[in-house]
């Protein structure tokens, strides 16, 4: 028997109705491209994504085609967000931080058919655009009198003249299948040709009701939200939509992610939540500090895409009195998997007891499934001890690669993350390491996520990294490379001394490489692969 429900479907445009017909006067904040603050507000954001799609009707652009964005956090982006999955076509979100040809790879893989780029980018479309034969309309998202003439670009069009005229009076956003397609965003890479997870409707909406719920990131019509995590980042971590489902003020940063910029924009816009990746707090850390600066209305931060370090957290919450929450996720899964908020039992912990939870990345969440299983396919127990390979599943989790012409990644149902992880009996998940990062020193794994976060502890150490180096008796161990904070010096002797009752002897880096930056990818992960590859030619001390 069925239930006698309503079986309207989840699409995004309901999103966008939603929120500007009771937030309608919500702010949306950016930084723009230009140097100025611009100032909208969901209204005007769901009149204008209105406007994108009557736009795109207009160029006849079909159903389920892909449109590229090279493009900042802001609002002209957000109006793509919705006007362009809003009218059943696919937004396909482009890292402008890869390489060109890697940005020409992905377009003409994704075969998008209109591409609307910041002018930040115009550079990159100069180089790439004779070799996008795909992309029929490239799209300026600037005024008409900021359009660039050069005589080596592509025709281009003005966004802001290309929707003007379009009238919203009479426009309905298209009813269709939840499941349809709605947007588009492709691995990092590092191993291969990146990969491309194609979200739904469906999953977006559920992803969105998920990140809002109060014991994840709790997004309210009360906050002030920052993504600086950018959206062409697995979509900002899904907050422009979990924002939407809120009504909450959104504050855009637009290209300047340095310390001084993100500072100033939290306290003039009274953020009161902000998302990112360690390498961005840290600029901002590295700024205050020596100002002595403080935050007015900032209370918690997530903070993934990497392991969070235990003095970060500290810092935040013992100097300037912020919350920190971890997250862990993949652009496999939308990308939310696990968040770090305590439970009840908890609360009368103390600060450094809390500390050891918070320092995982953090507990499941309903709509995500998590289990370890061991080298011999037998799922482990989840006591915080056991370790072994992470999988997921649910229903913001993909099933398969966009062309994927091999077998799926499924493993009867259950995608492999790739992680190796322990799982306490509250939920809580601890990545241990990258399957491809594991050091195997004599049999035994040592996780070089312990040993990076030992080190940034150090008071002089602004980053760290370690890798596993190849050695005739113990097979590898591990050396730590390590950048200094500017004006300070520190002895190896001494970082390593530092180690010293953290973790096992035998745990111990055999070395420490001191270097004047770590590579990182377009995410603002450490690349260990490139870093293996400069120091392919390394020894360790007294090894031939």
């Amino acid at each position: 028997m069925r239930g006698l429900m309503q079986g309207d479907h989840l699409l995004i445009s309901s999103l966008i109705e939603f929120v500007s017909k009771h937030h309608g006067d919500s702010e949306i904040i950016s930084r723009r491209v230009e140097g100025d603050i611009h100032r909208s507000n969901w209204q005007e954001v769901a009149n204008r994504s209105k406007q994108v799609a009557i736009a795109l009707d207009k160029l006849n652009v079909p159903a389920s085609s892909r449109i590229g964005t090279l493009a900042w956090n802001g609002y002209r982006h957000l109006e793509l967000y919705y006007g362009v999955s809003g009218s059943e076509r696919i937004l396909h979100t482009l890292n402008p931080r890869l390489h060109p040809d890697q940005i020409v790879w992905i377009i003409n893989h994704a075969e998008d058919t209109v591409l609307c780029f910041d002018m930040t980018f115009v550079p990159i479309i100069k180089s790439i655009h004779q070799r996008c034969p795909t992309v029929k309309h490239w799209i300026a998202l600037c005024d008409e009198s900021a359009l660039p003439t050069d005589s080596d670009l592509p025709k281009l069009l003005s966004y802001e003249s290309w929707i003007k005229d379009q009238s919203v009076e009479d426009y309905v956003w298209p009813v269709f299948d939840e499941n349809t397609a709605s947007s588009m965003c492709y691995t990092s890479g590092t191993t291969g040709n990146p990969k491309a997870a194609l979200y739904s409707h469906r999953s977006t909406l559920l992803h969105a009701y998920a990140i809002a719920l109060p014991d994840v990131m709790c997004v309210s019509a009360k906050d002030a939200v920052l993504p600086v995590v950018p959206m062409f980042h697995v979509n900002a971590w899904g907050l422009p939509y979990g924002c939407a489902i809120s009504g909450a003020k959104m504050v855009f940063p637009g290209p300047a992610l340095d310390g001084k910029s993100v500072y100033e924009l939290v306290e003039q816009e009274g953020v009161t939540f902000a998302a990112g990746v360690p390498t961005v707090w840290q600029m901002l850390l590295n700024y205050m500090r020596p100002l002595g600066l403080k935050f007015s209305t900032l209370q918690r931060t997530v903070i993934g895409g990497s392991a969070c370090p235990p003095a970060m957290i500290n810092s935040f919450r013992d100097d300037y009195q912020v919350e920190v929450l971890h997250a862990w996720g993949m652009t496999e899964m939308s990308p939310l998997g696990t968040l770090s908020n305590l439970k009840n039992k908890h609360l009368k912990l103390s600060a450094e007891e809390q500390l050891k939870f918070r320092l995982k990345q953090g507990r499941s969440i309903f709509g995500v499934d998590l289990k370890i299983m061991d080298d011999s396919g037998k799922e482990v127990a989840h006591d915080g001890v056991a370790y072994g390979d992470l999988y997921v599943k649910g229903p913001w989790v993909i099933e398969n690669y966009y062309k994927n012409d091999g077998p799926s990644p499924l493993v009867n149902g259950w995608f492999p993350t790739g992680d190796v992880a322990t799982i306490d009996p509250d939920g809580f998940v601890q990545i241990t390491d990258r399957s491809k990062d594991v050091i195997k020193s004599g049999g035994e794994w040592i996780s070089s996520i312990d040993i990076e976060n030992i080190a940034m502890g150090h008071p002089s150490v602004v980053m760290a990294a370690c890798i596993g180096v190849r050695h005739p008796k113990w097979d590898e161990r591990p050396v730590v490379v390590v950048v200094i904070r500017p004006g300070e010096k520190i002895e190896k002797a001494d970082l390593l001394a530092f180690y010293e009752g953290k973790i096992a002897k035998w745990q111990i880096p055999d070395d420490v490489i001191f270097v004047d930056s770590i590579p990182l990818g377009g995410t603002g992960k450490m690349l260990k692969t490139k870093l293996r590859e400069h120091l392919k030619d390394y020894n360790l001390p007294g090894v031939g």
